[in-house]
């Protein structure tokens, strides 16, 4: 009897679901599309490492060794200069992943046969890159000595290896500030499109339509509350950060916090276009999952570097709110930079926001009337 009051139960809710054809589609379709998606995203190796050259005198050595570099498919010069002043901003434009500085009478070492020096300096904000970077760049180096070694005689290089940003290479400063962005999308975006439709689920919206609110007032009275919610998530964040986790901030707390409200905008408005296209509760939950915490893990450069995906599906990064706020996060904790180097990212968030503010409110309008 049991069995078959379980049975019936189970049918029941497979009923259930297939009359649902929105949660059924998310079902059966995205996860496929995430997987082939996400599947072509992860990738561990480090690719298109972008190398500037220091080259304060250059001649047929610094040629030949950027030549070997530009040979390599790991590398790709993006800058050559004639002062270590002038990486200064392509590291902390996030222009550049490692220059190569050789010193000035460097082919001259090495056709006396003296010790030359080529210094290589990492941006290992990233440190699991950074690491990968160095191997890569000492192989090449070593490469590259083996063969003078060969045709001049004994050469010896010695390369002076130095971390920017993070040099005692701790991961934590790296997922940090991609954990408060999810965090903030967990609030902002996942948990604002469960609220909202579980509100049309139960017909309590509807109820609101018979008071002087219009319907942009009712959905800025549903969502505040969240926003403040995760404005106090941020504090706890970084609070939790200096204190337990000791990561650095050496840039400006109030500019962090002010570009912590804007993405938390953004990620709101992508919960009320969620709940505004969709018919359960069930349905936008599984959306808002699919929709802002895998590609905000995946595909925002959280975990796995960009520049190591393929290159046509580089653009779909673009689109993700969390892709460009881990950026400023990152350039204000571990970099120290302000607006002047983060405005381009900061642009793109206030355009993201006031477009799906815009639309969702405009999807859900409608809904509501």
């Amino acid at each position: 009897m049991n069995s078959a009051a379980l049975w019936a139960f189970i049918v029941k809710e497979l009923r259930h679901i297939r009359r649902d054809r929105q949660t059924l589609t998310i079902l059966l379709f995205m996860p496929l599309v995430q997987v082939v998606l996400f599947g072509f995203a992860l990738r561990s190796d480090v690719r298109n490492v972008r190398i500037a050259f220091v080259e304060p005198a250059p001649d047929a050595a610094t040629v030949a060794l950027r030549n070997r570099f530009a040979a390599t498919n790991r590398f790709r010069v993006v800058a050559r200069v004639r002062r270590m002043d002038d990486v200064e901003p392509l590291f902390r434009r996030g222009e550049a992943d490692v220059a190569i500085v050789t010193e000035p009478d460097f082919a001259s070492h090495l056709s006396a046969g003296d010790t030359a020096h080529v210094a290589v300096i990492i941006d290992a904000s990233d440190p699991n890159t950074g690491s990968v970077i160095r191997n890569y760049a000492q192989a090449v180096l070593a490469a590259y000595e083996g063969d003078l070694t060969e045709n001049r005689g004994a050469t010896r290089i010695i390369t002076d290896v130095r971390m920017r940003f993070n040099p005692t290479l701790e991961s934590v400063n790296l997922f940090v500030p991609g954990l408060i962005a999810l965090v903030l999308t967990l609030v902002s975006a996942l948990m604002t499109a469960i609220s909202l439709s579980r509100e049309k689920e139960r017909g309590t919206l509807e109820v609101l339509l018979v008071s002087p609110l219009r319907p942009w007032q009712i959905i800025v009275g549903k969502v505040l509350p969240y926003l403040g919610l995760a404005f106090a998530n941020v504090l706890t964040a970084l609070l939790a950060a200096w204190l337990v986790f000791h990561v650095p901030f050496r840039g400006s707390v109030p500019l962090l916090l002010g570009e912590s409200v804007l993405y938390a905008l953004a990620s709101l408005a992508l919960g009320v276009l969620i709940a505004a296209l969709s018919s359960s509760q069930r349905g936008a939950m599984m959306a808002a999952m699919l929709a802002t915490m895998l590609p905000s893990a995946l595909l925002s450069g959280m975990i796995f570097p960009i520049a190591s995906m393929p290159r046509w599906l580089s653009p779909f990064t673009n689109v993700v709110p969390a892709r460009w706020f881990i950026v400023i996060a990152r350039g204000i904790m571990l970099k120290g930079i302000g607006l002047p180097y983060l405005w381009r990212e900061t642009l793109v968030l206030i355009a993201m926001a006031l477009v799906l503010i815009t639309v969702a409110v405009r999807s859900f309008k409608p809904r509501l009337a």
